[in-house]
């Protein structure tokens, strides 16, 4: 089922590409928390590609990290493409920029040492068949290195639209887009096939002048209401100046800036690989949980004893 329409989001990044270096602050912050993970791992990754390029803010981070020597990014719109392709100082790294669907990749099988997306999948109408498709890419014992935005995304922006729109135009509509949770990234790693599969989260909380403000960014950011589902037509200023009015009254602090939450989901995976470490089957432990707690194990059913 379909939830949003690719073209928009595609004209939406087309639009926000020539400013979008004024307005990239939240992608820059999460490329470089992406980019962190790489220094844990004590392996290089000769060649990676990134799904959802932006404007090249993860290329940046990955210069010096991972002994990663060629880069293929990839972005819906060829116009933010274009943009990631002219900043092509990334030391001894090669960068190639190329516009293709995050829905439809077009990398061979068992190609990549390491695929990294960065804000980019949260768009995605089939985010499994995503999922499956950078798998498949990866060579075997590859990293999948991922970040999209999560379900408590701009929950403050939310309920004042929600709000004002049933007290000013009877009804409600689609004007925010629907995210997944921590639980549904973790499910949907394991379904697609991952291996070693590890979900964390980090909530990033931007203060704005007012609510207007806000909605403002998010159009310069290539993040405006992309939903199939959405009305059509602009939003009446009436019920605008109401949400912003509710979104004040309720947020605001003693200077009247205002909150906005983005919670950001990260995904690390590798693609399956017979020299990975395995669960043994039940009844093949060697040691005993209690001794490595130190502690006295007691059988179930069995009551402790007074000490």
């Amino acid at each position: 089922m379909d939830v949003f329409n690719r073209h928009s989001i595609r004209l939406h990044r087309d639009r926000a590409a020539p400013e979008f270096r004024g307005h990239d602050f939240l992608f820059r912050e999460v490329a470089l928390r992406l980019a962190d993970r790489l220094d844990d791992i004590k392996r290089t990754f000769p060649l990676a590609a990134d799904v959802g390029c932006h404007g090249g803010e993860l290329a940046r981070q990955l210069k010096d990290r991972g002994g990663i020597e060629t880069l293929v990014q990839c972005d819906l719109s060829p116009k933010m493409a274009r943009r990631a392709a002219d900043r092509r100082v990334h030391g001894n790294m090669r960068v190639f920029s190329v516009a293709a669907d995050e829905e439809l990749l077009p990398f061979a099988a068992g190609r990549f040492d390491l695929i990294v997306s960065s804000l980019s999948l949260h768009w995605t109408n089939d985010l499994p068949g995503a999922l499956v498709q950078i798998r498949r890419a990866l060579k075997p014992d590859g990293l999948f290195l991922g970040a999209f935005l999560g379900g408590e995304t701009l929950t403050e922006l939310r309920g004042a639209l929600a709000e004002a729109e049933i007290a000013e135009e009877g009804g409600l509509s689609p004007r925010v887009s629907p995210f997944a949770d921590v639980r549904d990234a973790g499910a949907l790693l394991q379904r697609t096939g991952f291996a070693l599969p590890v979900v964390d989260c980090d909530t990033l909380t931007v203060s704005y002048p007012d609510p207007l403000g806000l909605m403002a960014d998010l159009r310069r950011m290539g993040e405006s209401n992309a939903v199939l589902e959405r009305r059509k037509a602009f939003t009446r200023r009436a019920t605008l100046l109401a949400a912003a009015m509710r979104y004040q009254e309720k947020f605001a602090d003693e200077a009247g800036r205002v909150p906005a939450t983005f919670q950001v989901i990260y995904m690390t995976a590798w693609a399956p690989d017979a020299s990975q470490p395995k669960p043994l089957r039940p009844g093949q432990a060697k040691t005993r949980l209690a001794d490595a707690l130190g502690t006295i194990e007691i059988p179930a059913g069995e009551k402790p004893k007074p000490a």
